[in-house]
């Protein structure tokens, strides 16, 4: 999600601001690595700065400097992380027992339909 300063002259550091969004695993369990691996790339590429949304069980990371959107955005596909938003594949935000990625045919996350 991208964010911009409408005054970049009086806040140099926030002058862009990006967000992105992890979509939770399947069965919403995080593990230790994962969290890990997660808060790493997020010191090397963001601003270390984190927010766990409640009723998703998405991870927010907040503050990426335009230049690092990409790299991040590797380095996060890298250790298998799902990034969200509508992206390339549409689905509910239940966890699906298939696996990370939701069913691209249709927008149900049940494994039998699929």
């Amino acid at each position: 999600i991208g964010r911009y300063s409408d005054v970049p002259e009086k806040f140099p550091n926030v002058e862009s601001f990006h967000t992105f969004r992890v979509n939770h695993p399947s069965g919403w369990f995080y593990t230790t690595k994962a969290l890990r691996q997660l808060c790493d790339v997020w010191e090397k590429y963001g601003s270390g700065m984190t927010n766990f949304h409640g009723s998703t069980g998405d991870i927010i990371l907040l503050g990426a400097p335009t230049a690092n959107l990409q790299p991040c955005f590797d380095a996060l596909s890298d250790m298998g992380a799902d990034l969200g938003g509508s992206g390339s594949i549409w689905g509910t935000q239940s966890p699906c027992p298939a696996g990370q990625g939701c069913c691209n045919c249709s927008l149900t996350t049940s494994a039998s339909v699929a």
